[in-house]
């Protein structure tokens, strides 16, 4: 598979201009960011990059005198690993209980939940703040025995500690084909049991039932597929969300209400939040 890389420079430039053009990215299709010193490189597969959207993205970017440029380029397949080995993915520990870091790294910090991610082209290595939210929501639940529905998946980071927290079942999915054999990779190099991973998106969960469902994926999305989450949780089930800003839960906490979800609590980084609901 090929991917775009664009890389973008931002002027005058403050590091959280690199995570809004992100999230207006990923709405038209790109799935991995990588933060520079004066913007951002982003990457989308070829089959998926339209310059026309791209070019009204930048020219709606929605902060106020600010200049957006870019450049793209195509990348070839190539081992990935071995860019991220490079370029781009250090071990984080996230929680004091949580360590991520890729089969390269040497010298990894010891923690109680050890979590090897090869990303290849994936999001989900816990380092953006979305992701790191996730993890401490799951850190913080009890999760014995329960069925665990990571939507959205990426590299299964959420689902895979999910099953060492001990979900009895977790359901991984997305709509990527590269993530969903990027996650298959990661769910064996942790050697975990009883994650099953799905590739497509919500109209896949008809009929299902779970008791906690982690949807880290993007504001119009969690908006559209809010009620099939819904209608997969019993009463009193958890419904966790991130990838989205502070300033959007009021818009999130209503479609919430409307499906007959009442907001618990946010974690907040960075004006990045996450969300639990219970129905």
């Amino acid at each position: 598979m090929n991917y775009i890389e664009v890389s973008f420079t931002i002027s005058p430039f403050e590091e959280y201009m690199g995570d809004v053009m992100a999230a207006e990215l990923a709405e038209i299709g790109y799935e991995s960011f990588v933060p520079g010193e004066q913007g951002l490189l982003a990457y989308v597969q070829e089959s998926v990059f339209d310059e026309d959207k791209l070019k009204q993205v930048v020219c709606d970017f929605p902060l106020e005198q600010v200049s957006v440029q870019y450049e793209w380029q195509l990348i070839p397949q190539k081992d990935w690993n071995e860019e991220w080995e490079k370029n781009f993915f250090e071990p984080i520990v996230i929680g004091n209980e949580c360590v991520i870091h890729s089969s390269f790294h040497k010298d990894v910090p010891k923690a109680k939940y050890d979590i090897v991610i090869d990303p290849k082209m994936a999001f989900g290595t816990g380092h953006h703040e979305t992701t790191s939210l996730m993890i401490e929501e799951i850190l913080s639940m009890n999760l014995q025995g329960k069925k665990v529905l990571d939507m959205g998946c990426g590299t299964s980071v959420l689902a895979i500690l999910a099953a060492m927290r001990g979900a009895a079942d977790v359901t991984a999915i997305d709509i990527d084909t590269w993530c969903t054999e990027n996650s298959q990779e990661n769910v064996e190099l942790n050697h975990v049991q009883g994650i099953k991973i799905m590739l497509g998106g919500a109209e896949l969960l008809q009929g299902m039932h779970f008791d906690v469902i982690l949807a880290n994926i993007n504001r119009n999305i969690l908006l559209a597929d809010m009620q099939r989450y819904v209608d997969c949780l019993p009463e009193g089930g958890e419904l966790y969300m991130s990838g989205f800003y502070k300033e959007d839960i009021p818009v999130i906490e209503a479609e919430a209400n409307r499906n007959g979800l009442l907001l618990d609590h946010y974690r907040e980084k960075n004006n990045w939040v996450a969300v639990k609901m219970k129905k």
